[in-house]
């Protein structure tokens, strides 16, 4: 049963742009992950097209919905099991032929999620150390001849994005040869970022940690901290805010999450270190504050929140949209989060799940089928306490708002 035990109200304009991600940033003095411590479909670019226009296309990303209304949970939806018995789950993605790849933080597998909920594994994300929070964190796909799989990875010396060819067919589903597409990226047992997408441009969007080096927010040298900006293979944009630099937002403590709405508008929620986790518009080249402000400042040349929570109450970690209302993965605040952001109105979440152990820590949100919305579980992560099925990925419907 969901509980709804409070609404929060802030005035914001939601602005509309092309090709911008949306970053959810986590951080927590203890680790991101406790408290008080899925995007447009991808366009294939220029670079990625085949060379050979008669061949057929792999598998892609699913496509978000553009319909621009309004939906929500209802107060007296139920869960249902998708996929159960995973280990440290940390994202998804699913697929337009049905099936879906789920990362496994602490092994650096790839699992193949069918139709039917059963799960075999598509392979390994070579070089993955898992140490604290890091691992194989975020997934994204970009469809092509041949359609690759990218992976944010932490390594024994830093946290880079890799990339894959998908091979096989539904049920077979495995990977070729890895190559790197971003390399250098801060690493450490916490504050790893993790999580990318392919905007709308087909630009690729890289959501980078501090890696609890808190001048690397602020350093525009440094790649920690950061929502960074690439080409399908690692290349700077000639429209990135700075010329010959990755970097499109700074001043980020954590992020690990990236969503879009359906008005176009870019969104970040970041995990605070005391005192307040964030949700965001994300703008190029605008600057988040960390560590100089942590929730709303009020300071001139940093971006202020539009929402904010106390980060016992939060702790945020996934991010989607679904038309224009957001939903927000709470990991250590152990509750989804429901944002409506019509445009021109108010930005208004409702608190979901809070309370309901049968679900414990969210770390991702996702789109699923035929209306549906898919949560994921983190439990077993060393840092929840494991329910029988655990690690879950649980579907609920949605319907229209009224």
């Amino acid at each position: 049963m969901i509980t709804t035990p409070r609404t929060t109200r802030h005035r914001f304009a939601v602005g509309t742009m092309a090709a911008v991600t949306a970053v959810l940033l986590v951080g927590c003095t203890t680790g991101d992950d406790a408290p008080g411590s899925g995007g447009p479909a991808a366009t294939r670019p220029a670079s990625e097209t085949p060379t050979d226009p008669t061949a057929a296309a792999g598998p892609g990303p699913v496509a978000p919905t553009a319909d621009a209304t309004a939906v929500t949970v209802a107060a007296d939806a139920v869960t249902t099991d998708v996929a159960t018995d995973l280990a440290a789950p940390w994202s998804v993605v699913r697929l337009d032929t049905g099936s879906s790849f789920v990362s496994l933080r602490d092994t650096g597998t790839v699992l193949e999620l069918l139709a039917d909920g059963s799960t075999r594994e598509a392979g390994t994300i070579g070089g993955v150390v898992h140490e604290g929070e890091g691992g194989l964190l975020g997934l994204a796909v970009l469809a092509g001849s041949p359609s690759y799989l990218y992976a944010y990875a932490t390594t024994a010396d830093d946290n880079r994005v890799v990339r894959a060819p998908i091979t096989g067919e539904v049920g077979s589903y495995g990977l070729g040869e890895q190559e790197t597409v971003i390399t250098g990226i801060p690493r450490a047992s916490n504050h790893d970022g993790g999580r990318i997408a392919f905007g709308a441009d087909g630009a690729l969007y890289v959501t980078t940690g501090d890696a609890n080096q808190r001048p690397n927010a602020q350093d525009p040298g440094s790649l920690g901290g950061k929502v960074l900006r690439a080409t399908a293979i690692g290349g700077v944009p000639d429209d990135n805010p700075e010329p010959g630099s990755l970097v499109y937002s700074l001043g980020h403590r954590n992020p690990q999450g990236i969503a879009w709405d359906a008005t176009g508008a870019a969104w970040a929620a970041e995990f605070g270190q005391n005192t307040y986790d964030e949700l965001n518009a994300l703008e190029p080249g605008a600057n988040y504050g960390w560590p100089d402000v942590e929730g709303r400042g009020d300071v001139a040349g940093f971006a202020d929140p539009v929402l904010q929570w106390s980060t016992d109450d939060a702790s945020p970690s996934g991010l989607t949209a679904v038309g224009t209302t957001l939903y927000l993965a709470g990991l250590g605040g152990e509750k989804l989060f429901e944002i409506q952001v019509s445009p021109g109105s108010e930005a208004v979440p409702t608190e979901l799940f809070a309370g309901d152990r049968s679900l414990g820590r969210i770390r991702d949100v996702l789109p699923g089928p035929d209306g549906t919305l898919w949560l994921v579980t983190n439990n077993t992560d060393g840092r929840g306490t494991p329910s029988a099925g655990d690690d879950r990925i649980v579907s609920v419907p949605l319907t229209p708002a009224p």
